[in-house]
């Protein structure tokens, strides 16, 4: 059994669709080991509660430096044996510690076609752009920001008539649908 990590910093409606997929057998031989969120109010705390998973909240003003917080953050992950890390909107970039003791073990998912519209607001970059098509990709977590190695992405057409909000949430839908299957290929 592989043993993974959920970082989330929000609503965590990423994390709660990868809980249910491997709650329900869609994802074998993993176990999620806990949330890990750096807000003490994000509403991810709330899904994991009703969905039984066990939260770590880690606030980086408490501690000293950033990498006080990652060798924290570390001394919890190797209590629980964790194997992977998955980042389901996780607002903070993975610094120097995590990516040294985690090599090509921390997935991200964005919600645009890497390399365009990286970092926050990409559905916004991508409405606003012009473009006919976005989409989500799934890549691995390097020391830059959404610029780690791509692993699979899924497109959908930015129509015409679209707002932000129906747009955000064809995304979403992909994100729904991509995320999982690329977990249960690249961490099994």
């Amino acid at each position: 059994m592989t043993k993974v990590a959920i970082f989330a910093s929000g609503s965590g409606s990423n994390f709660e669709n990868i809980v249910r997929h491997v709650q329900q057998g869609h994802i074998e031989d993993i176990e999620i080991t806990a949330l890990y969120t750096d807000h003490h109010d994000a509403y991810c705390i709330k899904r994991a509660e009703q969905l039984g998973v066990s939260v770590h909240i880690n606030e980086p003003k408490r501690f000293e430096s950033k990498s006080h917080y990652e060798q924290h953050l570390l001394s919890l992950l190797s209590a629980e044996g964790v194997q992977w890390i998955v980042l389901a909107g996780y607002m903070r970039l993975i610094g120097e510690d995590i990516l040294k003791a985690y090599p090509h073990k921390i997935l991200n998912i964005h919600p645009s076609l890497l390399p365009k519209f990286k970092g926050i607001d990409a559905i916004g970059q991508a409405f606003r752009s012009g473009d006919s098509i976005t989409g989500s990709t799934v890549h691995y977590v390097d020391n830059g920001m959404d610029t780690g190695e791509i692993i699979e992405q899924r497109q959908c057409d930015i129509r015409t008539d679209d707002t932000i909000e129906t747009l955000e949430e064809r995304v979403k839908q992909l994100e729904y649908e991509l995320y999982p299957s690329v977990i249960a290929k690249i961490i099994r």
